[in-house]
């Protein structure tokens, strides 16, 4: 269904180059990167309460080409088999015909696009799924990576104009909790991998369907462009039953973005000196875009992830204020214990529900005693 080759090869092709920094520049930086993901680990762990586990601390210090690849290298541990299972079931054209080979090189193309442009914006990720690591241990299993892009970071620090170390110390903060997490959590990789499975599997491929969700993405873009608030292509295009899916999916992910951006700012005092000055610089520049960006943004759910970050990061902070870090952490105790989307709008419905309350009747009950 999509040509791996063409979607890595157009990717490359297209991004356009990060900003100027000599050889000797861009060496200290990618030393300093890979020194501060170290650092952070331990304040990221005290802070949270989660152990953390050992996947040898692996870091990645890449430019633009380089976060394209890893991509697409993660992309295909999660869709081929998935591909192979539709395949199989006669879902999509076997391998071989014209119309997959044609189909997979356009698909190709418009995936290696979007890869061309994230990968100008991306600072660093998590990444869950790569290839598993021939020489490390648990081989056939998916291994993690933190992945810090270098010029995205030297471009974004440049035009906030705020102190480097301090910025970069910051991305790091942000990407080692999401380590942290799903290495402190054996269940939340294979959850994500398993709804997203789901959601690509739950496609409905007849003619009615297709045609009704082509309307709907052709709204989406074109409410994207006139400014509106409208759905993201994802969102769009989805079947009932992916909607299902893609609540629980987007419950997952608000959870962990606004943990980490929870984190970063909890830690960052002590850590980051000019924490406050960087927040309020980087949230001011999410505004700035220009028209056209902004229907980009749109259309491919950037904007959402940044409503995922604000309203993660408030229930978090809710919680953790009305019942501590302890009771937090009792939502990574399995998939069930989870917020659902309405429970990140109204955290106290969420605590109700997994603490029982435990925690503001003891605190409420203090108050009285005293």
């Amino acid at each position: 269904m999509i040509d791996w080759q063409v979607a890595t090869s157009t990717g490359v092709r297209w991004v356009r180059p990060g900003p100027q920094v000599g050889m000797t520049e861009a060496r200290k930086v990618v030393a300093e990167l890979r020194q501060l993901a170290g650092m952070v680990a331990e304040p990221v762990r005290e802070l949270t309460g989660l152990p953390g586990a050992a996947d040898d601390g692996k870091v990645a210090v890449v430019d633009r080409p380089g976060w394209i690849r890893a991509n697409v290298d993660g992309f295909r541990v999660v869709l081929d088999p998935l591909v192979q299972r539709m395949s199989d079931s006669g879902a999509v054209p076997q391998s071989g015909s014209v119309i997959t080979a044609v189909g997979s090189r356009v698909t190709g193309m418009q995936a290696g696009l979007i890869l061309a442009y994230l990968a100008g914006r991306v600072l660093g990720q998590y990444e869950l799924f790569l290839p598993p690591d021939p020489d490390g241990p648990g081989t056939g299993t998916p291994s993690g990576r933190l992945t810090l892009v270098a010029p995205n970071i030297v471009m974004v620090e440049r035009e906030l104009d705020v102190n480097p170390h301090d910025f970069r110390r910051w991305v790091c903060l942000h990407e080692e909790t999401h380590r942290t997490q799903f290495t402190s959590v054996p269940w939340l990789r294979p959850y994500v991998q398993e709804q997203m499975s789901e959601f690509l599997l739950a496609s409905d491929l007849d003619p009615a369907s297709i045609l009704e969700r082509l309307r709907a993405a052709a709204d989406a873009v074109a409410g994207a462009v006139r400014g509106g608030d409208g759905e993201s292509l994802i969102e769009a295009i989805q079947s009932p039953r992916q909607r299902a899916i893609l609540d629980r999916m987007t419950s997952v992910m608000t959870l962990v973005e606004g943990h980490g951006d929870y984190v970063m700012d909890a830690v960052g005092p002590a850590v980051v000196p000019s924490v406050a000055e960087i927040r309020a610089k980087f949230s001011a520049r999410r505004g700035t875009a220009g028209r056209i960006e902004q229907a980009i943004r749109r259309v491919l759910g950037i904007d959402l992830k940044m409503k995922q970050y604000e309203q993660g990061s408030r229930f978090v902070k809710a919680v953790v204020d009305e019942a501590g870090m302890e009771t937090f952490n009792k939502v990574w105790t399995s998939p069930e214990t989870l917020p659902t989307r309405e429970e990140l709008q109204h955290p106290l419905s969420w605590l109700a529900r997994v603490d029982g309350g435990g925690a503001a009747a003891s605190a409420a009950d203090s108050t009285t005693a005293d």
